[in-house]
């Protein structure tokens, strides 16, 4: 440890708090300081370990036991119950069991064995790393300064040049893939190094060790400070010449362009099983997409193992000049780009595969550059198309720094044919074998079954309340994105707010809406695309019902005209642009519409609103028909729906109290009266019970879902069994 003046990062240790922990909780918050910060490591990647004395209750002794980061944790986040614990004697007696590196995939098979306690968390690939360095405490980490020395075609003579600038005492090890025999060979680079106090693994990242806790977290802050003071400074030099120099301006308009192109990328990559999209335009992303290198260095992949286990071995550059090629132009560039990545992607599968390899998982990337543009990544998931484009963020760094470091020097050993410009590639046999390792297959078959909606986009209008309200958790629950839309943002908010909770973060955003102004429908659509990345289902539940004038039968034009203008022409506008929408994805849509028993109930004092309902259900059948096969058009008719609704105010509730002639008590406060009102609803119906928003949702989500798949042009009822809304 160097005791240097921290630049980049900083110190968060808190001495007093940590010295109140016992050693596996002290572990838990070195792995958790170090998490919290991308620019350490990455999110799920690096790992930690601390050799602790444990009481082993069998033998009531003391024992040395192993605690490592668990298989699949993240550093940020992890428990103590997410690290793996193993009896490091039976560890170490592994030794005798590894035939070598052909076969050391089998070694894996043996750590369940070593395992301390009723302990349920996996080791990873990484364990030899950590149990066999003779040091108390282990960090690796996924650094992207440390991985631009890494992945230098001159990393070797970086590495010596480092060292000497800053005082350390850091070793190299070339490229071998994570498992037991990389741990054999940094055991065997201490023994011949006893003062380094780390290693810089080819291609891959920094690990280093300590024997205190605190010693442990301090040498990793000052190693990759002092790195990024190294990688920076090249940077600076290099100025405007990184990634060969600028080819492209970026666009003014490149949101907007985004907004246009992002759901035909969504539908080309999720044809066979749908994607969730982000799109990134950060300076850095800017500047490599619209560099003269950029197309060749993307075609080269990425090195580090944590990167193309999500972007795959390499992104997919469209070849589009935003200066003078037109939104047309960009589209044919794309359907060509995903021709050829296929073609090359197949190739890649087939030249590596081996007789044991896992079968291809789609000839699509994961990972879309566009000039001008910026980047567009995906992933099962919002939080998952996130991850997997920081990663190529985190690439991009690691290209920056490389490149930025060319002294025309080369490293023994190094082919040339995977340098361009001093950045080094791993080869696509070392690459497949991280892609395609059959550990990583097995970690991924232990993945939980996603749920019925997982993939899904949704955006629910009147999602601030009532039905919509359960829509938007109904939709959460299995798994959809959600982007809850209401002309009243605070009460979308407050629902979006409500599903954060329950569901995360990232599993749903607030919109606002006029559905009666087609502009403010698109630029909402437009919101859900950049946020998602496209969209797939349409459920709207907003209407409006105005009562009559005051001699309680007559209305005025202008509420006839408002009545209609939200209750039907709204709707058809609202499929309109969704249809264009899922034309882009070249996909197929859902919509559900809400109707009501009114529909086909003839009444007196609701004119406006049950027949606007009326043209709702023919509207539904002509709009089923007019947009098949590409959307699923149905509806459901509830009965009225007093919970959580809008529509239902202390005045009208008074008015329809009266007019049914039900005694109430005006003191009463409002939801009083509304319990009675919905008391007399249900009365009314066969099953004597009353509609709530939840009998709604659970018939309409029926149908929006691939249970409903033959279905289209249909309204289900819902109304307890309303004898007048049979039809006949």
């Amino acid at each position: 440890m160097i005791n240097k003046n921290l630049v980049f990062l900083e110190d968060k240790w808190d001495k007093d708090y940590s010295s109140t922990l016992a050693e596996p909780e002290r572990l838990r918050y070195r792995s958790n300081l170090l998490g919290s910060d991308l620019r350490i490591t990455n999110f799920g990647g690096g790992n930690t370990s601390s050799k602790i004395e444990m009481e082993d209750i069998l033998s009531d002794t003391f024992v040395d036991v192993l605690w490592v980061k668990g298989s699949g944790g993240d550093l940020g986040s992890i428990k103590r119950n997410g690290f793996a614990t193993l009896y490091m004697d039976k560890f170490t007696a592994l030794d005798k069991k590894y035939k070598g590196v052909k076969d050391e995939d089998e070694m894996l098979e043996f750590y369940p064995l070593c395992t301390f306690g009723l302990n349920p968390s996996p080791a990873s690939i990484d364990t030899p790393l950590h149990g066999m360095i003779p040091y108390k405490n282990v960090d690796h980490m996924h650094p992207d300064w440390a991985i631009a020395i890494a992945a230098s075609a001159n990393g070797q003579q970086l590495l010596k040049e480092f060292n000497k600038e800053f005082g350390y005492h850091l070793v190299w090890l070339p490229w071998q893939r994570p498992g037991y025999q990389l741990g054999t060979m940094l055991k065997d680079v201490i023994y011949k190094n006893p003062k380094a106090e780390g290693a810089i693994l080819g291609s891959h990242g920094l690990i280093n060790w300590n024997d205190d806790h605190y010693g442990c977290y301090r040498l990793t802050l000052e190693i990759i400070d002092s790195m990024g003071e190294f990688v920076v400074s090249r940077i600076k030099n290099t100025d405007d010449k990184i990634f060969g120099g600028q080819k492209y301006q970026k666009l003014e308009n490149r949101k907007w362009v985004a907004e246009q192109i992002l759901p035909t990328i969504r539908g080309y990559i999720g044809k066979e099983k749908f994607v969730i999209g982000s799109y990134i335009d950060l300076p850095e992303v800017l500047r490599f997409v619209n560099s003269n290198d950029g197309e060749k260095l993307a075609f080269m992949g990425t090195s580090c193992p944590d990167h193309f286990i999500r972007t795959k071995v390499r992104p997919m550059y469209i070849n589009w000049n935003p200066q003078s090629d037109d939104i047309n132009k960009l589209r044919s560039a794309i359907a060509e780009a995903f021709r050829k990545y296929e073609v090359d992607y197949k190739n890649y599968y087939e030249n590596n595969k081996e007789e044991d390899s896992p079968a291809v998982r789609g000839l699509k990337p994961t990972v879309v550059l566009v000039p001008g543009v910026g980047m567009f990544s995906f992933g099962k998931n919002k939080k998952e198309s996130r991850i997997t484009g920081e990663f190529y963020v985190n690439a991009i760094h690691v290209i920056e720094g490389a490149t930025s470091m060319n002294t025309g020097k080369i490293d023994k050993g190094i082919e040339p044919e995977r340098i361009c410009n001093n950045y080094v590639s791993l080869s696509p046999n070392e690459s497949f074998r991280i892609e395609y390792w059959a550990l990583e297959e097995a970690k991924i078959k232990r993945q939980p079954k996603e749920k019925e909606s997982a993939r899904k986009i949704a955006i629910v209008i009147g999602g601030g309340s009532g039905i919509g309200r359960e829509f938007c958790l109904k939709l959460a629950s299995e798994g959809a994105q959600v982007a809850v839309a209401d002309i009243d943002f605070k009460a979308a908010a407050e629902t979006v707010n409500q599903l954060h909770d329950i569901n995360g973060l990232e599993s749903a955003f607030a919109v606002e809406i006029n559905i009666t102004d087609r502009q403010s429908v698109k630029e909402a659509y437009n919101k859900v695309i950049i946020e998602y990345g496209g969209l797939d289902i349409l459920i709207n539940t907003a209407a409006v019902f105005i009562p009559p004038d005051k001699d309680g039968k007559t209305y005025n034009d202008e509420t006839w005209a408002k009545t209609f203008k939200i209750n039907i022409t709204s709707n058809y506008i609202l499929i309109e642009e969704f249809a264009e929408i899922i034309k882009n994805q070249n996909t197929y849509g859902t919509v559900l519409l809400t109707s009501s028993a009114n529909a086909v109930v003839p009444k007196s004092g609701s004119e406006p609103y049950d027949i606007s309902k009326a043209a709702i259900n023919h509207l539904i059948r002509e709009l089923a028909i007019r947009y098949s096969p590409m959307l699923r058009i149905n509806g459901v008719s509830p009965a009225t729906v007093i919970e959580g609704s809008k529509m239902f105010p202390r005045d009208r509730v008074i008015s329809s109290l009266a007019k049914y002639q039900i005694k109430f008590d005006n003191n009463k406060d409002t939801e009083s009266l509304r319990k009675k009102l919905a008391e007399f609803y249900a009365q009314r119906t066969l099953l004597n019970k009353e509609v709530r928003p939840i009998d709604i949702v659970e018939a309409g989500y029926h149908l929006i879902s691939e249970k409903s798949n033959r279905t289209t042009g249909h309204i289900i009822p819902v109304d307890g069994g309303l004898k007048e809304a049979f039809l006949r």
